[in-house]
């Protein structure tokens, strides 16, 4: 897959457009036609950069996506998250955010290459950047190296995003993070 073909506003146009279309009919009904007719490219670009809609999808997504675990180190874990968090509430993105994932995660049920590409491109890379931040709240002495609960980060964080609109009907924002961080996740660590 030769990448370097795009320009990388090219590549960022092209993102944009996939998620605009997400947005509008959802994953099943996106068609790499109806990217290439709305990007003005060639159904053959696409495919030379992207194996298909699961890859391309995934791709833009993380692309997208403003926040990494990967490049936070304040110094503290409370901090870490603390601006995590910051960065995640950033002008009602977390609100168009937990739209799009929720419409992928009804896709992802009946779309297995969809599924292995989100996990790939995006939540793998996510849970290793947590790890890297809970490794070095141990390495700080914040965290006890046993502590039961630190395989559940991932989990704990997920649910909360996924659960408050379920159970609420309402998106969870900063407020609401800060609030479980501090009543849920860093009594789970023990912090």
């Amino acid at each position: 897959m030769g990448r370097s073909r795009l320009t990388p506003e090219r590549e960022a146009e092209l993102f944009d457009a996939v998620l605009d279309l997400l947005r509008e009919v959802g994953y099943d009904a996106l068609t790499m036609d109806a990217v290439a007719a709305r990007t003005r490219s060639s159904k053959a670009t696409l495919y030379r950069q992207w194996q298909g809609k699961p890859e391309l999808v995934a791709s833009a997504l993380r692309h997208c996506k403003p926040v990494s675990t990967a490049d936070i180190d304040t110094g503290s874990l409370r901090g870490d998250f603390a601006e995590l968090v910051r960065r995640a509430d950033d002008e009602g993105q977390v609100e168009k955010d937990a739209a799009l994932m929720r419409g992928l995660g009804m896709a992802i049920h009946g779309n297995p290459d969809l599924h292995q590409a989100l996990r790939d491109v995006l939540l793998d890379p996510e849970v290793t950047g947590l790890n890297a931040m809970l490794r070095r709240g141990i390495d700080r002495g914040e965290i006890a190296a046993d502590c039961s609960a630190l395989q559940f980060i991932p989990h704990m964080l997920v649910g909360a995003f996924v659960a408050r609109q379920l159970i609420e009907d309402r998106c969870a924002d900063a407020a609401f993070f800060s609030a479980y961080l501090d009543a849920v996740v860093f009594p789970a660590l023990g912090v």
